[in-house]
């Protein structure tokens, strides 16, 4: 009886304890963590007292274990309680946190752009592609062959020299010109052709208006009948849709051993109007490319019948057609990323 009475003291303990915890809970989560720590058949608190049945008095067990059960649902329907009534708060300070006040001004988005570049090369890629151009990707590492031989560039050419160009061994390289391109179609592809071949270049130089690497876009035409007017005609066409209407190209002579003859090409200045500004130096006229008509040593030396066709080429930097249409003065301002250069930027 003695024991009995111990085990009955002992729940109207923990019944009491329980009421003082219940008023320090401040959390839905508090009370699922220590109803758990009550209720929990194994190792619960209520469920300790229901071990405790093998040492009542076989005639008391009726009584005690309504004792146990009675706590129990009484534990129960205050965690329920409480719980509710913690959950239905944290509900409300939810839906306050995440009102949204329809008559505030909305929040603007900044919109990323296309580097100058690729929106460059974007733009010229649609003009050609619109007069019936396909697109050549050639490899970044080219052997010297491609690179200088089959383009007709002597032995002895500075280009060939150590300072401007990147050698990985005597035989391979980092292509100073993506006119490689050129003789890879040739090679592969029977004429009439009618190619760009855009990508990175590399070269040692550096300066306000150099990089050692930039992009470049090589341009190919060889079918019946091409001659320099070919050329001069496609040029006019593409620098109006580059620079604006009323934009005219201008050749002047040039040597390139891989075009005979050879030019370099200006653009009327079209922030002047060909008056003469500071863009222009005051002369009207933009240089821009050289080009000019395949030399037929190199369309021989590709297999290609020059009694029968010719054809003309033409090699841009991507990052001066950029900086002339986007106002940059020094071209290390397209390769740093600095936003408050990049945000003046709309196409």
């Amino acid at each position: 009886m003695e024991e009995l009475h111990e085990l009955c003291e002992k729940v109207s303990a923990i019944k009491q304890e329980i009421k003082a915890e219940l008023e320090k809970l401040e959390s839905s989560k508090g009370v699922y963590e220590y109803k758990k720590s009550v209720l929990d058949n194994k190792t619960g608190k209520i469920g300790s007292l229901m071990k405790q049945m093998g040492k009542v008095p076989k005639e008391m067990k009726a009584d005690y274990g309504k004792k146990v059960n009675e706590l129990k649902v009484w534990a129960q329907e205050h965690f329920d309680e409480l719980d509710a009534k913690f959950k239905a708060e944290e509900l409300k300070r939810r839906y306050e946190s995440e009102k949204i006040d329809v008559t505030m001004p909305a929040k603007k988005h900044v919109h990323g752009n296309l580097h100058p570049v690729t929106q460059v090369t974007n733009q010229l890629i649609d003009i050609f592609a619109s007069m019936g151009f396909e697109i050549y990707e050639g490899s970044e590492i080219e052997t010297d062959y491609y690179n200088f031989t089959a383009l007709n560039t002597p032995q002895d050419h500075p280009a060939r020299d150590m300072q401007d160009t990147f050698y990985l061994s005597p035989e391979f390289l980092l292509r100073t010109q993506t006119s490689a391109g050129q003789i890879h179609v040739m090679e592969a592809k029977k004429p009439p052709i009618k190619i760009i071949s855009p990508g990175k270049v590399f070269r040692s130089d550096d300066d306000a208006t150099h990089s050692p690497m930039f992009t470049q876009m090589e341009g190919l035409v060889v079918d019946k009948g091409i001659t320099l007017g070919d050329l001069k005609g496609m040029l006019d066409e593409i620098v109006q849709k580059i620079f604006g209407e009323g934009t005219t190209t201008r050749l002047r002579p040039s040597y390139f051993p891989f075009t005979e003859p050879s030019v370099e090409v200006d653009v009327s200045c079209f922030q002047c109007g060909g008056c003469g500004c500071n863009l222009c130096k005051g002369t009207g006229w933009i240089e821009v490319l050289g080009a000019g008509v395949v030399n037929n040593k190199v369309l021989e030396g590709c297999g290609i019948d020059t009694e029968e066709y010719s054809g003309f080429a033409f090699g841009v930097g991507l990052e001066r057609i950029a900086m002339l249409k986007y106002g940059f003065n020094n071209i290390k301002l397209l390769f740093e990323s600095d936003l408050r250069v990049l945000n003046q930027i709309e196409d």
